[in-house]
């Protein structure tokens, strides 16, 4: 039997490597591209409050919409909390319609939030239209890795896996551009665009294969699986590998849930996505602008927050070609440090306040004018507004970058790469919950900390979960890189072995 085991592995490894060699993957991209148009309705909807508050705030406002502290700090957080109640819906949607339906459904909240904000003539329609489209971003968040995780094979599912974020960002690009130039009540009839767009090109796309094959559906998974490989693609050996999967799984109970298979994956997904926002990329984001006013940034705050975009956008590109070729754990460690030394940066700068000139006694007069004086003050005042005012921008440019090259884009992959397949359209749901309802708490008190400690306190709160982020990852995270979703579900149900193949062609001996 070691003979034929020996001679069987060989000949499945040239098999698989001869059907993946005639994979053609442009309308895996094309239905990629048409799920992720989501995601930029996500990223451009999370941050609409950062250039809307500042106007909304000021004393030139409608008097119906002017805000104070509370009405803002409301406005700015609602959004996390529609996010949530999307996560607690997708984790229903997901397995009773699906996930391209789920992420359809998602155009619904999105389009009625808009038409809500675009039109308000009351406090209550901005923050219901907020809500609302906080809810949409709950769903997608939710559902694309899933749907892109399912639908991509394993030689590009990191690049595509880093694709929502991408587009995320995009879509924060996108609404921080528009802003220098678009009033904001035309922002949100903008915003209704991607979300209309991604509704009619998905209509077109295939349902994810693992779904159809579920629903007894062999025959259309397999057509669907050929349309997103190429037409020359020997589908057999990858539903052959998903089916096995599926048929040896039921629906979890609540004894199994007390098993490593799904305890474990479950518990590093729920802890990243918490881990994630106590980071504090929301508020940061939400309130960029606010933020770069109070910090006293030499350039106008609108154009800070169009270029941490750009470089927010270059860090995700930089992960997307990273992410098959240094592995997901170097990214993450290099993200977390990172943001460590910015977060410590920006908590220096924000605690370091200057001292108050001492008087000059006149026993030790120096024998110079009160002007000399003045001008020689003038200038060591200009010279630390200077440095002032463009630290805290470098700090958050790195800041952005770092969370943006790992944490960002890599938690997302890694909750669609670990969670228990039979669980993972409930349990990614309930990551999107928890993460969101996490985002709710600090964005909520994000604005009243600084108000009464300044910048300082969330800074240094900021500095120390990096610290636990980096041995979390250290600790707790695999390296998923190059394997199938079927070997990271053997790797939790073994302990630490992810091969699986010569278990799958032959008997083991014993």
């Amino acid at each position: 039997m070691s003979a034929d085991m020996n001679e069987e592995a060989p000949l499945l490894k040239r098999r698989l490597t001869a059907s993946e060699s005639k994979i053609h993957n442009s309308k895996l991209f094309l239905a990629v591209f048409s799920a992720v148009l989501g995601n930029f309705s996500f990223g451009y909807s999370m941050v609409f409050s950062s250039p809307v508050l500042p106007k909304l705030k000021s004393p030139d406002a409608d008097p119906r919409l002017r805000m104070d502290t509370e009405q803002a700090a409301w406005f700015g957080s609602i959004y996390t909390l529609g996010a949530a109640a999307g996560g607690l819906g997708a984790m229903l949607l997901n397995d009773m319609i699906g996930r391209k339906l789920s992420i359809m459904m998602s155009a619904v909240p999105s389009t009625i939030g808009y038409l809500l904000m675009g039109g308000a003539v009351n406090l209550w329609m901005l923050h219901v239209g907020r809500f609302l489209t906080g809810v949409a971003g709950g769903m997608t968040a939710a559902s694309i890795p899933v749907y892109i995780s399912e639908i991509s094979h394993k030689g590009v599912r990191g690049v595509l896996g880093s694709c929502p974020q991408i587009t995320a960002v995009f879509g924060t690009l996108a609404l921080y551009a528009l802003s220098l130039v678009v009033p904001w009540r035309w922002l949100a009839v903008a915003g209704e665009i991607p979300a209309v767009l991604m509704v009619v090109l998905l209509v077109f796309m295939p349902s994810s294969p693992r779904r159809l094959l579920s629903l007894g559906r062999e025959e259309k998974a397999a057509k669907v699986l050929r349309w997103l490989r190429g037409s020359h693609y020997d589908t057999h050996i990858e539903l052959s590998a998903i089916q096995r999967s599926i048929s040896t799984q039921g629906r979890v109970t609540l004894s199994q849930l007390g098993t490593p298979v799904y305890y474990r994956p479950i518990l590093i997904s729920v802890v990243m996505r918490f881990l994630q926002q106590m980071t504090g990329i929301t508020p940061i984001l939400v309130y960029l602008e606010s933020i770069f006013i109070q910090s006293k940034v030499s350039l106008p705050p609108s154009w800070d927050a169009a270029l941490v975009g750009v470089v927010r956008l270059f860090s995700v590109v930089t992960a997307a070609f990273l992410m098959d070729k240094a592995g997901r754990k170097a990214l993450l460690y290099t993200s977390s440090m990172l943001m460590f030394l910015s977060s410590l940066t920006l908590t220096i700068i924000s605690h370091t306040t200057p001292c108050p000139p001492l008087p000059t006694p006149p026993t030790f007069s120096l024998g110079l004018g009160n002007s000399t004086h003045h001008d020689i003050a003038d200038v060591l005042e200009a010279s630390h507004q200077g440095s002032a005012g463009i630290l805290p921008l470098i700090s958050t440019m790195v800041f952005i970058f770092g969370y943006a090259l790992g944490w960002g884009p890599i938690t997302w992959l890694l909750m669609s790469e670990v969670l228990p397949l039979v669980a993972r359209g409930v349990a990614s749901g309930l990551c999107v919950t928890i993460s969101w309802l996490t985002a709710f708490m600090l964005t909520h008190a994000f604005t009243h900390l600084v108000d009464s400690y300044g910048l300082y306190v969330p800074y240094l709160c900021f500095t120390v979960v990096c610290v636990i982020c980096l041995l979390f990852n250290a600790v707790c995270i695999p390296e998923t890189r190059s394997r199938s979703l079927e070997e990271i579900e053997n790797y939790f149900r073994t302990g630490r072995t992810f091969t699986i193949r010569r278990s799958h062609s032959t008997v083991q001996p014993t």
